[in-house]
């Protein structure tokens, strides 16, 4: 191991770390333009997140077989309070003949409502290759209907076309808002931190680099590989190469600081630090990997998706922060720390008095510590009762957007499915039983033939009910049911709510799936990392509870705070991946420093002294990555805004509680024991050791918030 951190501590010569610069500049210059692609390359329509088994997959295939079959519904509406004049009408009907051109079939209405106040026209868009043409074709349409409306007429573009364009809409122009307030806010934290005018520039150009390329290997993977990627993705991936990208760079640069106090050379203070740092470094990058990786179990395309995208992110951000950084900060010399340079020989590197301080405390009375904080986060726990998971697509976006405004429009005067209607397609030879049986449905408003192949037949069908609830959901259950009975129709149900449904139930299945898989994989990670059992069990069961009652919290927030009307039902599993991954990130820093403090002075002594000497960089660390994370908040989509907030929440309880509390607590209340079976569990308990701001002599210093104590720490310059 020490002998594969010397070769990755190579780039630290003077020739070497100038060729690794200049590596990383081509690398920068070649992912630029291609990450500049990938709004282009993603997928945010739900069916392209369907299992290939699903009953609404098996439709979209199917209707590839029927004339304009595979079309997207607009659904035009007009609307005048308190009822349309003639001029409206005509209106419509030359609407009608000026929209055919966008429509594969003959464009269906106007339809007038029960109160004569509106009117529906439903253009079949087909599918195109190119997103953004589709989208233009919508825009284009949504100008012409708004620039023949006579005033005082309202309309509207709903349907599944209107939500699709909406969505691609909300990502298209975001991209570079994310990047610039998340690298905002992390130039921000990275001043605060280093009180210094230069050396945050190393790190944010780093991380801005690892997103480029991350971003850049995505779009190859979702243009060449077949990788699914949307928006929600995609916007996490930003997020994650600048949080874990800049907490990696905060424990290189803290133990870098304290080697330049005990090497005249940058090069050699720069290699030990990354031989000390790395592995930890390394280690807990690779849990959040795995963890990750763990999400292509799961039967959903954008589960599937979303973990090897994660999974690139963190990779880049990890090899960028190892090669490019140290290239960086050598190059640059110890001037970089102005006005705080470390000096050679000035004395070692100490711990935070704030931490050792608390250290102190709650070794006074861990039991009792350890008790009251889980009963607080159990408390919190208990509030996931609260959670609910039915947000629908109409509601899922923080502004308002045009399809869902001509949704709403329609639902005034038309049948509430009648923006979202569902498909039935069944075997020509069994049309009439199947037209039949669909009638027969009390929720079914109206039922119509929309078009016959050599041996297929489809049905359109408009609910009573609103697209995405829970009721909607019920009635096709039913009708699934009933058609499915009838002999050899081989019929299947479709459609926007359909679709919605099977989404809904892969997404339950996958939590059932991937998150003991996910337990398992980091508890095995765990054990061989840090050779012990107890530990890794204690650590897992604390972030969990970690996890729960930051959900919990959110749950109350989304409610009373934002005024959410629901949670969508894929968070409970993003939210265990980041929170469970990254909590276990931060307890692998603290976890192994007190493991090598425990091997010098002891298990009680050791916890103290982990705690105290990485309190600093790591609590600095969980508020980067929570900043960032928050930054989602900047785009009009409910789900991402979720997301966000439960993941810096998350990470905010972690970092200030489970790891600084929690875990320290149990660690010096059950003593050598949480090192079982390791040969550190035979150790005495031990007096509580030398003051936590003593070092005894030839020690390893802080990684944390240090100031220079001490005599001089020579080291003869190489």
């Amino acid at each position: 191991m020490a002998k594969a951190w010397k070769i990755a501590a190579r780039p630290a010569r003077p020739r070497l770390t100038w060729v690794t610069l200049l590596l990383w500049i081509i690398i920068a210059v070649v992912a630029t333009p291609l990450a500049g692609r990938l709004t282009g390359a993603q997928t945010n329509d739900a069916s392209a997140f369907l299992p290939t088994d699903a009953e609404s997959t098996r439709v979209l295939t199917a209707e590839k077989l029927l004339p304009g079959g595979d079309a997207v519904p607009a659904i035009v509406v007009l609307a005048r309070d308190p009822e349309l004049t003639p001029a409206d009408r005509a209106t419509a009907e030359t609407l009608s003949h000026e929209l055919q051109r966008f429509s594969v079939i003959p464009v269906g209405g106007p339809v007038p409502s029960p109160s004569g106040n509106a009117l529906l026209l439903s253009i079949s868009l087909a599918q195109r290759a190119d997103i953004v043409d589709f989208t233009d074709d919508v825009k284009e349409i949504r100008r012409i209907v708004r620039h023949a409306a006579p005033p005082g007429l309202q309309t509207g573009l709903a349907g599944p076309a209107g939500l699709l364009t909406d969505s691609y809409d909300v990502f298209s122009g975001v991209d570079t808002t994310l990047l610039f307030v998340t690298a905002g806010v992390v130039a921000a934290i990275l001043l605060i931190v280093y009180r210094s005018p230069f050396l945050w520039l190393a790190p944010l150009l780093s991380v801005a680099i690892a997103d480029q390329a991350a971003t850049a290997l995505t779009y190859l993977g979702a243009r060449y590989g077949g990788l699914t990627v949307n928006g929600q993705s995609a916007g996490i991936l930003r997020v994650l190469v600048f949080g874990a990208g800049t907490d990696y760079a905060l424990l290189l640069i803290a133990r870098y600081r304290e080697e330049l106090t005990r090497y005249e050379s940058v090069y050699e203070a720069m290699r030990v630090a990354i031989r000390r740092a790395g592995p930890a470094i390394v280690a807990s990058a690779a849990t959040v990997i795995a963890g990750l990786l763990c999400m292509l179990l799961g039967d959903l395309n954008s589960d599937r998706g979303l973990g090897p995208v994660g999974a690139i992110g963190i990779a880049a951000a990890l090899v960028t922060m190892m090669t490019l950084l140290p290239a960086a900060l050598v190059a640059c010399g110890r001037r970089l720390f102005w006005p705080f340079i470390p000096g050679y020989g000035a004395g070692t590197v100490e711990e935070s008095g704030f931490w050792s301080r608390a250290g102190a405390r709650i070794a006074a009375r861990p039991r009792l510590v350890w008790i009251a904080t889980t009963l607080m986060l159990t408390g919190l726990a208990f509030a996931t009762l609260h959670l609910d998971t039915s947000l629908r697509g109409d509601q899922g976006f923080t502004k308002p957007v045009d399809s869902v405004v001509g949704q709403e429009l329609a639902q005034r005067s038309f049948p509430a499915g009648a923006t979202a209607p569902t498909y039935v397609i069944a075997n020509i030879t069994a049309a009439d039983d199947v037209l039949s049986t669909i009638r027969r449905n009390p929720a079914v408003i109206t039922v119509g033939e929309t078009g016959r192949g050599a041996t297929l037949v489809q049905f359109v069908v408009i609910l009573a009910q609103p697209p995405d609830t829970q009721a909607s959901f019920d009635t096709i259950k039913a009708l699934r049911s009933a058609v499915h009975a009838i002999p050899a129709a081989d019929a299947l149900v479709g459609g926007t709510t359909a679709v919605n449904l099977d989404v809904r139930t892969a997404s339950v299945r996958d939590q059932k799936i991937i998150i003991p898989v996910v337990l398992g994989v980091l508890a095995v990670i765990l054990g061989l990392l840090l050779r012990a059992v107890v530990t890794p069990v204690l650590l897992i069961a604390t972030v969990v509870l970690s996890f729960l009652a930051a959900l919990g919290a959110s749950a109350l927030a989304y409610d009373w705070l934002f005024g959410f009307a629901g949670a969508d039902p894929s968070l409970p599993l993003l939210g265990f991946i980041f929170l469970v991954a990254l909590g276990i990130d931060y307890n692998i820093f603290l976890m192994i420093r007190v493991r090598e403090e425990a091997e010098r002075l002891g298990p009680r002594a050791g916890a103290r002294r982990g705690l105290a000497v990485t309190g600093g960089v790591i609590t600095s660390a969980g508020v980067v990555l929570a900043a960032t994370f928050s930054v989602l908040f900047i785009l009009p989509l409910v789900q991402l805004a979720e997301v966000g907030f439960l993941v810096a929440f998350g990470v905010l309880v972690d970092t200030f509680v489970v790891r600084s509390i929690l875990v320290p607590a149990l660690a010096l209340d059950i003593g050598p024991k949480i090192w079982w079976p390791s040969r550190l569990a035979r150790l005495p308990a031990g007096p509580p050791g030398p003051a936590a701001g003593t070092d005894p002599p030839g020690s390893v210093g802080s990684v944390g918030n240090e100031v220079l104590v001490g005599p001089p720490a020579v080291r003869r310059k190489p």
